[in-house]
């Protein structure tokens, strides 16, 4: 008797114990979001306190300690959404896993951002706002301080309903908001505007056909050849060689546009003579793989998981060059101005300003970016390394084809417009093979249309949720940013 109830005593203490262990799991998974709100806050406080230790009790203080706060609060916002663009497909690959990815992210990010971010970038761009409508230095620093805080926020809420968007053009859209509201309409150039806005429209279309072809081209090269080792050894090098090169012409052309100026012509000779190197170096790497792998579609997918990471790798230290000045650029200019009060186009940043861009946009991807990459690897459409090299691929392509006829596009609409070209092109041969095979059947065994429409293989929900994010980005900034205007205006 004393045994069972022993027993009986162990049982219901283990059971007690499980509920236990279950609350405690409940509360982890519960506190999570507070621990990275409460992560982000101290950086963005951190920032601040920089900022007033470094001014000391000189003018314009507050204003500096302001600006520092929102440019950690953007840094956080652009690794929680911009970065989901580059490790998204390879992640959705399973070429890496999440963890393995948001480090090397972050290490690249934080490497572009502080070894080829500049010393110079500019405040306010003349193409958008004439320089000359912008007269006071205090109009000045509230406009940059709104251009600021608008795209901040208009970034928050995009990663918040999980739309990948430019910050680029958030904060374009808070620069155009503030200087309409310091200076009028006639402060903005608004046929520029129009070609940029253009440009923005067509750019993801050109980045999804590009990699679209590039995805029939290893269809009918590699997958549907009878040998397809052979055709694997042959292809895989050239087009390992053409993403080497195109990555050499893109770090040339964008990565490292502030650290020192490429011709066109000598930044695609160098891609091309690299991509021959990479070309040659690729051949002896893919006879090794296919030595002792079977003659199917599945083991020739395999041969791109590499090629994808490097791509992945390239793509966030341009990424980290170039969009760290999205969250200092409008802080270096209200430096500038408060300490030298000179109104100049382009200003130097100093180190802590460019430490702040660094590790905020490396914060941001450790913290809240899981929830876009998955978003943008997974739930967009189906992806594997063969995919996710032709996103890559086409991103780099469009970006250098941009810069060369002088557009100024969004790297996040290419990439996400890529993304969504894989996507629709297997859907379209799916559909097209469906087709074909339904009308080789008899009547009575004919699939209904029903089930043609559960094959989409692109989630048209998230198809429209990205489309509306990138069609309000600028007016949605630029009317925040014109409100956020007129009260720091009316409390000063």
């Amino acid at each position: 008797m004393t045994e069972i109830h022993t027993n009986s005593r162990w049982k219901a203490l283990d059971s007690d114990l499980h509920r236990i262990s279950r609350i405690e799991h409940a509360n982890a998974f519960v506190a999570r979001p507070l621990l990275a709100s409460g992560v982000a806050l101290a950086f963005v406080v951190l920032a601040g306190l920089t900022a007033a230790v470094l001014f000391g009790q000189a003018d314009g203080r507050l204003v500096v300690v302001a600006a520092a706060v929102f440019g950690a609060y953007m840094a956080i916002n652009v690794g929680a959404n911009d970065v989901a663009n580059n490790m998204g497909p390879a992640v959705g690959a399973n070429a890496l896993p999440m963890g393995v990815a948001i480090t090397i992210a972050a290490i690249a990010e934080s490497a572009g951002a502080l070894l080829a971010g500049g010393d110079v970038v500019t405040t306010i761009s003349r193409d958008i706002v004439h320089p000359d409508s912008v007269t006071t230095e205090a109009h000045f620093i509230w406009a940059m301080l709104a251009a600021l805080m608008s795209a901040a926020l208009w970034v928050n809420i995009a990663t918040w309903v999980r739309a990948p968007v430019s910050t680029t053009h958030s904060v374009v859209g808070g620069v155009v908001g503030a200087g309409v509201a310091a200076a009028g309409l006639s402060a903005v150039n608004w046929s520029t505007v129009g070609t940029i806005a253009l440009s923005w429209m067509v750019s993801p279309v050109i980045g999804g056909a590009v990699a679209a072809m590039f995805l029939a081209f290893i269809r009918a090269r590699i997958l549907r050849q009878d040998n397809k080792i052979t055709a694997a050894r042959r292809w895989v090098p050239i087009l390992v060689g053409l993403m080497a090169g195109a990555f050499a012409t893109y770090m040339a052309v964008k990565g490292l546009e502030r650290v020192v100026q490429v011709d066109p012509v000598i930044a695609l000779s160098t891609g091309g003579g690299l991509g021959l190197v990479f070309w040659r170096l690729t051949i002896p790497w893919v006879h090794r793989r296919t030595r002792n792998i079977e003659n199917r579609r599945r083991a020739m997918k395999s041969l791109f998981g590499l090629p994808l990471i490097i791509a992945a790798i390239f793509l966030s230290f341009a990424h980290g060059a170039n969009d760290v000045a999205n969250a200092i650029g409008p802080l270096a200019g209200i430096v500038h101005v408060s300490e030298f009060h000179d109104l100049a186009a382009t200003v130097a940043v100093p180190q802590w300003i460019m430490l702040i861009g660094a590790f905020g946009i490396s914060f941001g991807l450790f913290l809240f970016g899981p929830r876009l990459i998955r978003m943008v690897g997974t739930q967009i459409t189906k992806l594997n390394s063969m995919r996710a090299f032709c996103i890559a691929l086409a991103t780099a392509l469009t970006v250098i084809l941009a810069s060369w006829l002088g557009l100024p596009v969004s790297t996040t609409h290419i990439a996400i417009g890529a993304v969504f070209g894989v996507g629709f092109f297997r859907e379209w041969e799916t559909d097209r093979r469906w087709k074909k095979s339904n009308q080789q059947r008899p009547p009575e065994q004919r699939r209904a249309r029903e089930e043609r429409q559960r094959r989409k293989l692109v989630r048209r929900s998230h198809f429209m949720t990205i489309l509306g994010a990138w069609m309000v980005t600028v007016p949605a900034s630029a009317v925040m940013s014109a409100m956020i205007f007129g009260l720091l205006t009316a409390f000063h």
